[in-house]
């Protein structure tokens, strides 16, 4: 199955993660990245996840999911090893049109996370569809390292003339030479 890439807005969309151990940690630290509008709900949290949800003053109810815990939520995260869990959540949050990732079981996700990229502004996604994460983290890596420190001075100043020069034509075609220019300095070093 091939995934659309797809970048979900998050403002005003509560997301819960469902577990607290080292996967509900990483996903969690991703999302943070994006929003602080999250729950987590877990019977134990390993001392990481607990200092994250601390520090970013979330949500946390100690206690196993139950039948209901998605309602008010649009992106559910089942971060627990129990696969039998993992689809019941997956088939409930059909009924509340929640958006659900069940860590390491595609059959029970709606989206799956990519690898990404985030500087400033900038975000770049890298996906194997789920064939090899480790690939997709090697790959970002890679591209990591070639994306120039000044990239988010860049887009500041692109967003800056988006906003003052009128649509049309030669706004298009003047944001491009500039953009196009850039990734030409910046690949000429």
């Amino acid at each position: 199955m091939a995934y659309f890439p797809a970048f979900l807005k998050l403002d005003n969309k509560k997301i819960l993660i469902v577990g607290g151990g080292y996967i509900a940690y990483e996903k969690l630290e991703h999302l943070l990245d994006f929003t602080k509008d999250i729950s987590i709900i877990a019977l134990e949290l390993s001392d990481d996840m607990s200092m994250m949800i601390k520090d970013n003053n979330l949500l946390y109810e100690q206690k196993a999911y139950e039948v209901g815990d998605i309602k008010e939520f649009a992106v559910v995260i089942v971060a627990v090893d129990d696969i039998p869990l993992q689809a019941e959540i997956f088939a409930e949050s059909k009924q509340y049109n929640c958006l659900c990732n069940s860590v390491d079981s595609t059959a029970y996700c709606d989206f799956i996370f990519p690898s990404y990229i985030k500087k400033d502004d900038l975000t770049i996604a890298v996906s194997t569809s789920g064939a090899s994460p480790a690939m997709a983290k090697h790959l970002r890596i890679y591209l990591q390292n070639l994306i120039p420190d000044t990239i988010g001075e860049f887009l500041k100043e692109m967003k800056g003339l988006r906003k003052t020069i009128p649509k049309g034509k030669e706004r298009m075609k003047m944001l491009d030479e500039k953009a196009k220019n850039y990734i030409q300095q910046w690949s000429n070093k």
